[in-house]
């Protein structure tokens, strides 16, 4: 268990043959979840039924590449944007919000997707040794690329939620942006000498009657029925140029035609051009059901990636996870893609994004949190991780209104103070959620780390911001010891405005009157200095220890041609000096002190008898004389 400082407990588990040490820090319940399998491989192993290896559970990485903290940071900011917009506003009027908001989301995707290439590009070129970190930056495209196509897709079939008709050119964009390769080779054919005789001429006009266009689907104000009339004549011409052999003598021509009037098998035959699956799909329903409804989708979705994939291999984890939504199965999508992506990020901020869009009611986790919130905790949890993406994390634990605070409050005591910069952060976000425990807790561990590096006065101000008055009282304490010993305050600024403050606790009190009575001496204002004074004595605000140094710093008032204390005044000093030579002749207090020592306390306690008596003898004289 790791505690504030990073300092990790060590977990010892005995077994049959000899022990094993293990250091284990988790903050989220997937961390946990792998401390337990880990528990159940050591019983089982210990048993003889187990597993002879053992295997890394590694954390979430992605948060340590700094490219991929832009996506975090950016994304952030999407996110408490989305949880502005108002509940009760019209479900027309949310919706265009939602499509910006995720295309957005995409956007930012998009960019770091980008970089990443530019990335592995640039260091491939600049040194051919470091292939590791080639193939971590392509796996990290990879994953984004994944990502971005889910997301898309999930983006016209869930939060646009196109009608039929349009649903099709949707899909038509969604994979014309994905399929990038195109585009490519159709730049280097249009760049030769001879385009029409380029080696891939054939192959690129293929791919991008594949591709279509949004003349080949319904659009502006054309009726999906008048389109429907005109696609089936369109169909019914194409059909009758096969039938009449108009392309026989050219073999291409002809394939194009075929593609044309969605002939599978033609399609199939140029698998390796549409790449996958859902390439396939949207293919063949611009050429054969180009009006195909959002609740059809799932059939020919599924009978496209029976047709289109190896009978022999099982489909990818991604083919899993479209196929789930061309059913408009949201859960399974939020699902298959927790278990497959290396990150929370993209469930979480797609999951709270359907939520928004009131997709996600009838999917509920267990342990009373909803889906939402599970993934956004899991999530902020991680960021919680990073040493500064964990303020990132504090905003989603806001908008998670069952545990949010409560997992706030168990992280923020985790993150590490290395500095004093980085403990007002913490305690300014606690402070603004009125977190009083979080607040105490990181005022006395920053107080107690101030006060062992000898700097009184950060460690006063973290005390009193505190409000622990045992440990102001303490360092209040040093220093007055610091002022014996050296004549001086440091720290000055701090004292002197200490205003209320000084209430919470006597020796603060005293402190800062103490203080006040230097300025008023300083100020040569002996009167009021003097009141001060004796009222510090009088009023027992004074540590008994500190009586001495009280009676010396009267010495010079005493001294003064005025006459500064009354004769009342000066028999309440020396009332205060007959208390403290008392006890000071105590054998107890005799015993610690050295001969000298005991010297110089006489020498001070003669000096102030004779001063006290002079000035005594003044004051009756001045009070006892009428004034004409």
């Amino acid at each position: 268990l790791q505690d504030r400082n990073g300092q990790i407990s060590t977990l010892v588990i005995p077994s049959s043959k000899q022990q094993v040490c293990v250091n284990f820090s988790f903050n989220t319940f997937a961390s946990f979840l792998a401390f337990v399998s880990f528990l159940l491989f050591c019983v089982s192993g210990a048993t003889g039924s187990g597993s002879p290896f053992i295997h890394e559970v590694r954390k979430d990485e992605d948060i340590y590449s700094p490219i991929l903290r832009k996506l975090f940071n950016e994304s952030h900011h999407i996110f408490v944007g989305l949880q502005t917009i108002r509940e009760d506003l019209p479900s027309k009027n949310k919706k265009p919000q939602f499509v910006s908001i995720s295309k957005n989301y995409r956007s930012v995707i998009r960019a770091c997707m980008e970089e990443l290439q530019q990335v592995a590009v640039s260091t491939k070129n600049a040194e051919m040794s470091v292939h590791p970190l080639i193939r971590s930056v392509l796996l990290q495209v990879s994953i984004l690329l994944a990502i971005e196509l889910i997301w898309n897709l999930c983006e016209v079939l869930f939060i646009d939620a196109a009608p039929a008709g349009s649903l099709l050119l949707h899909l038509l964009d969604w994979v014309r942006l994905h399929k990038a390769d195109v585009d490519e080779k159709a730049r280097d054919v249009l760049q030769s000498d001879s385009p029409a005789e380029h080696r891939d001429y054939w192959d690129v006009v293929i791919s991008l009657c594949c591709a279509g266009g949004e003349l080949c689907a319904p659009g502006g104000t054309q009726t999906l029925t008048e389109f429907d009339v005109k696609w089936r004549h369109w169909h019914e011409e194409v059909d009758r140029c096969l039938q009449d052999n108009s392309f026989a003598s050219n073999q291409h021509l002809e394939v194009l035609c075929k593609i044309l009037l969605g002939d599978e098998d033609t399609l199939l035959e140029h698998k390796d051009l549409l790449g996958t699956w859902y390439h396939f799909l949207v293919s063949r329903l611009l050429f054969c059901h180009p009006t195909v409804k959002p609740t059809e989708l799932h059939y020919y979705a599924q009978s496209c990636m029976t047709m289109f994939l190896d009978s022999r291999s099982a489909p990818e984890p991604l083919d899993s996870i479209l196929l789930a939504a061309f059913e408009f199965d949201i859960h399974q999508v939020i699902k298959d893609c927790s278990i497959a992506l290396n990150n929370w990020w993209f469930v979480a901020h797609l999951t709270d994004l359907l939520d928004h869009c009131k997709l996600l009611q009838s999917h509920n986790l267990h342990f009373g949190s909803n889906l939402r919130e599970f993934l956004l905790l899991e999530y902020a949890s991680g960021l919680f991780t990073h040493h500064s993406l964990w303020q990132l994390a504090v905003d989603y634990f806001d908008h998670c209104l069952e545990f949010g605070r409560v997992y706030l409050e168990l992280q923020i005591e985790r993150v590490p103070l290395d500095t004093e910069r980085k403990a007002l952060k913490v305690l300014r976000i606690c402070e603004q959620r009125q977190m009083s425990e979080q607040v105490r807790s990181i005022c006395k561990i920053m107080a107690m780390r101030a006060l062992r590096n000898n700097r009184l006065g950060s460690a006063l101000s973290w005390s009193i911001r505190a409000k622990d008055a045992a440990f102001a009282t303490l360092i209040s304490e040093r220093f007055l010891q610091d002022y014996c010993a050296k004549g001086t305050f440091s720290d000055l600024d701090l004292i002197d405005n200490l205003g209320p403050a000084m209430l919470l606790s006597d020796r603060l009190t005293f402190l800062g009157k103490y203080r006040e009575f230097h300025k008023l001496y300083g100020e040569k204002r002996f009167k009021e200095a003097a009141k001060l004074l004796l009222s510090l004595m009088t009023a027992k605000i004074a540590p008994r220890s500190f009586w001495m140094t009280l009676l010396t710093d009267a010495l010079p008032l005493l001294e003064q041609k005025e006459v500064i204390f009354s004769a009342d005044q000066t028999y309440e000093l020396m009332f205060c000096l007959e208390e403290l030579t008392s006890s000071l002749n105590t054998p107890s207090s005799d015993s610690d002190k050295s001969m000298q020592e005991e010297d110089v306390e006489l020498t001070k306690v003669e000096l102030l008898r004779l001063a006290l008596s002079r000035n005594l003898a003044m004051a009756i004289v001045k009070e006892g004389t009428v004034e004409t």
